[in-house]
């Protein structure tokens, strides 16, 4: 699995990144509870990399948008263990903190099937 620093290296290299003033991460965990306050000591993840493609890709069409990356672990994951990162590099916080928030949402929505243990 890629760290978050190599996914902020990879939109570092895009030719375009004169065009960015700032560059975005959020790396998702797996929580010791969820939301309705049950405690989880694992989580079973598989991921639509398909559907992860689309919403990248319409990430960058974006205004303002340099790049994005993202990375999905599946399997079973324990507390602590890193289950999505994602980084999207911007021209100003008005159109990346948004689409940062889009994206992660989206990839919650439509890519991430998730089971709690």
């Amino acid at each position: 699995m890629p760290t978050i620093h190599d996914l902020i290296e990879e939109v570092k290299s895009n030719p375009q990144i004169d065009r960015a003033g700032m560059i975005l991460c959020h790396n998702g965990i797996v929580r010791g509870f969820s939301r309705d306050g049950k405690e989880v000591s694992k989580l079973r993840i598989k991921a639509d990399r398909e559907r992860l493609k689309e919403i990248l890709s319409e990430a960058r069409k974006k205004p303002g948008i340099v790049d994005v990356k993202a990375h999905v672990n599946e399997g079973e994951l324990s507390v602590g263990d890193d289950v999505m990162l994602v980084v999207i590099a911007g021209d100003v916080r008005d159109n990346t903190f948004p689409a940062l928030q889009e994206v992660v949402n989206e990839i919650k929505r439509s890519v991430l099937e998730k089971e709690e243990f």
